[in-house]
């Protein structure tokens, strides 16, 4: 397909599926039930780590979560009890288990205590002039790990010095920084430019981006998730991750590829 064909087609799909009709069954409909800024941010952490396999699983679980946390996750986080962790030890998501919650509870117990938006935490390791989020993905996982830590609850939250894609983690700095007038991303974050993030890559976008020729990479690693993304700011160099509705509509609901 010629590069200007490609355009037109992606800017087409990507309108299709950035629409508000397709948030009930995606992920991002758990932290659209909240207002607070740190609620959603919160709750958007918890769903996008819990975001592989099925994704009716995905929103069950996470909206478990945010029931168990009594709907206020930063109320919850600030003020629990001991008792009240109770409730989480019989939570799983596949390898996710109680061990990993208990540990993000108490991150976000003390991170909210001496700072107002999980923004920081992500944008103060950018660099002036970094073309991309990966300091700050570096960045935040070196924080997030910084204390005494389960050792199994590393694989949870994945970096790119790691050589992971990030998958998870990039659909979470999504929502919260690309801002439009379609009403499915958040766009409550502004430290960090929507020209910086990287674009989610799953099994899914990995194929259809090689059926488009936007990547020949063999297995899904953050280099492989830069090479898509530098294709896609070809198209659109100030938001190149709006394509991500598009490539992942096509492989997931339209099984393209």
């Amino acid at each position: 397909m010629e590069i200007q064909n490609l355009k037109e087609f992606l800017d087409q799909k990507a309108a299709q599926y950035n629409r508000p009709e397709f948030i009930a069954g995606d992920p991002i409909s758990i932290p659209h039930r909240f207002q607070k800024l740190q609620d959603r941010e919160i709750a958007g952490f918890f769903t996008a780590i819990l975001s592989w396999g099925n994704r009716t699983t995905i929103i069950r679980n996470a909206l478990q979560l945010m029931e168990w946390m009594d709907q206020s996750p930063h109320e919850f986080v600030l003020g629990y009890k001991e008792k009240d962790l109770k409730r989480f030890l019989g939570f799983r998501h596949r390898t996710f288990n109680p061990t990993d919650l208990l540990y993000c509870i108490s991150f976000f117990r003390e991170y909210y205590t001496h700072f107002l938006s999980l923004e920081t935490a992500f944008s103060a390791p950018i660099r002036e002039g970094d073309q991309t989020v990966e300091n700050g993905l570096n960045g935040f996982r070196r924080m997030f790990f910084s204390g005494d830590f389960p050792e199994r609850t590393q694989k949870h939250v994945s970096s790119p010095e790691k050589g992971s894609s990030c998958k998870r983690l990039n659909m979470f700095l999504r929502w919260m920084v690309r801002r439009d007038d379609r009403g499915v991303d958040f766009g409550i974050w502004h430290s960090i430019s929507p020209a910086q993030l990287v674009c989610p890559v799953d099994v899914h976008v990995a194929r259809v981006a090689r059926k488009l020729r936007l990547m020949d990479c063999s297995s899904v690693n953050w280099d492989c998730a830069l090479t898509l993304t530098d294709n896609l700011r070809k198209f659109d160099p100030k938001d190149p991750v709006k394509y991500d509705f598009g490539l992942f509509g096509l492989g997931v609901i339209e099984k393209y590829g």
